[in-house]
């Protein structure tokens, strides 16, 4: 079974002879760091932390609910949102339920599917990088049911799923079918069109959502995440969660939940604000990319983006991954304005030979 980090990418980078200023762009982090409210917050927990403080985790995951107009039983924490994405393929797929996704799209609950022996039915996206929601039921339907796995905006393409489409999806679900919403991204999406599913898990629909604080919120090596369901779904999870999280970063968590109205409306505007930049810097030069709704772009490089990810580097900049099909796509993630600077400038070095 593949590991997160394998994913993450940093430790697949050889860190020899790089630059010692090199931005990394290769993993969806955000760069505004994690916010000075929660900082605060875990440095007073800090002391503490040699106790396990399992009594507070209850108030804890009330707040988390709380957040999302949600009860407590309705949601369950993890490892960031690796983790209950990882439960929820166990618990709802079977050696008789496949999981259903499009392709390309984040590889960790795909390879969990196939890692525990179940089957996995993979949907090309449509010519415009957007999931064929029609594609996904009928596959569904075909196999008498399994787990509709959508990360919206998607990882890699940075395109989202429609409104109109998840809605249609939900309402047209086969039976024995679940629809596993990844929600990491959302809160960077700014088209009027894009929308959480999470009111579906308060009308209490076949849907599970998953959110992570490691994106807008800044905290990708506190590993805090949770998953959104009825009751009955979470305790299906509840015997596979590994423990409770860290109490330091529960703290952080929690404070940062306290602050969400102001600190999520401006890291987006901030992000947007570089985002846009890069895009219409990339127009301006003729370049071609996905339209982003999330933290990253998927950039057209005209010609393998292998050649983009091995240069790169030597330029003081590392990029994501390879996401085969789409061979000619770079995958690179919005870091602060400076680290964007560098990378155009890198990156037309490379483009243009």
């Amino acid at each position: 079974m593949m590991p997160e980090m394998a994913y993450a990418q940093r430790a697949a980078v050889n860190g020899a002879g790089l630059p010692s200023d090199v931005v990394w762009l290769n993993a969806n982090e955000y760069p505004g760091g994690i916010p000075d409210v929660s900082l605060a917050a875990m440095r007073e927990a800090l002391p503490g932390a040699f106790r396990y403080h399992y009594q507070e985790f209850g108030a804890i995951y009330a707040a988390i609910a709380k957040s999302e107009d949600l009860a407590p039983e309705q949601i369950i924490t993890g490892c960031g949102s690796s983790e209950v994405l990882h439960t929820a393929v166990d618990a709802f797929t079977s050696s008789t339920r496949p999981l259903i996704s499009v392709t390309p799209a984040y590889e960790g609950p795909i390879e969990t599917a196939r890692a525990l022996g179940r089957n996995v039915i993979l949907v090309k996206l449509r010519a415009d990088y957007t999931a064929d929601v029609r594609a996904l039921a009928a596959e569904a339907d075909k196999a008498g049911g399994g787990v509709i796995y959508l990360c919206n905006p998607n990882n890699p393409t940075s395109a989202f799923t429609a409104k109109s489409d998840v809605d249609w999806l939900v309402a047209n679900l086969p039976p024995k079918t679940i629809l596993l919403m990844d929600e990491a991204y959302l809160h960077f999406g700014d088209a009027p069109d894009l929308v959480s599913a999470m009111a579906y898990v308060r009308q209490g629909k076949e849907v599970i959502v998953t959110r992570t604080f490691s994106k807008i919120y800044g905290m990708a090596g506190l590993r805090v995440g949770f998953a959104a369901a009825k009751p009955e779904y979470i305790a299906r999870l509840q015997p596979l969660r590994m423990n409770v999280i860290s109490i330091v970063s529960a703290r952080g968590v929690v404070a940062a939940l306290e602050h969400q109205q102001s600190i999520v409306p401006e890291r987006k505007k901030s992000l947007a604000h570089t985002r846009g930049e890069l895009t219409a810097w990339l127009s301006g030069n003729k370049v071609k990319f996905i339209p982003p709704q999330a933290n990253f772009i998927m950039i057209d490089c005209g010609r393998p983006a292998r050649e983009f990810i091995a240069a790169l580097p030597k330029l003081g900049v590392v990029p994501g991954r390879p996401f085969p099909p789409l061979d000619n796509m770079l995958r690179v993630t919005i870091g602060t304005d400076g680290e964007m600077a560098k990378f155009r400038d890198a990156f037309w070095k490379v483009y243009k030979g």
